[in-house]
């Protein structure tokens, strides 16, 4: 799974956690609900500035959104660094 995947599904998967519309999103993060489809459609790569707000949006760190989550595990980048 690339990075734009990655942070695509884990935007869906907090946002679902929380219960959040990509409307109520969007709202939080200043950004167009048009514009949070095509992120967690992975059609659009986003900013360091709109991750933060994302991030902030859906209250968690940023790294939240690239990190491998498991169910039930510590989150791992998921990277191998040779």
């Amino acid at each position: 799974m690339n990075v734009r995947d990655r942070v695509a599904h884990n935007i869906i998967d907090l946002r679902h956690e929380r219960g959040m519309s990509q409307e109520a999103l969007a709202d939080k993060a200043d950004v167009s609900r048009a514009y949070v489809g095509k992120l967690e459609n992975a059609k659009f790569s986003a900013t360091i500035d709109l991750l933060q707000r994302m991030a902030a949006a859906l209250d968690v760190d940023i790294s939240r959104l690239w990190v491998h989550l498991h169910k039930g595990t510590k989150p791992t980048t998921g990277f191998s660094y040779v």
